[in-house]
């Protein structure tokens, strides 16, 4: 999940394309590579949804 500067609506638009459009539909074994660190897998962050959606960026 990428910084939406505390723009409540843009965060929540970003969590549910998340949610929706990558966890919901691929695999936990599918390899995501973010703008910046190694690859992770979806299956890694999955467990990080409640978190993020808690901390609200």
């Amino acid at each position: 999940m990428g910084n939406t500067h505390q723009d409540p609506a843009a965060f929540a638009s970003l969590l549910h394309d998340v949610e929706t459009k990558l966890f919901e539909v691929l695999p936990d074994e599918s390899r995501v590579y973010p703008g910046h660190g190694k690859g992770i897998t979806l299956g890694d962050e999955r467990p990080r949804l409640g978190e993020w959606r808690e901390r609200g960026w």
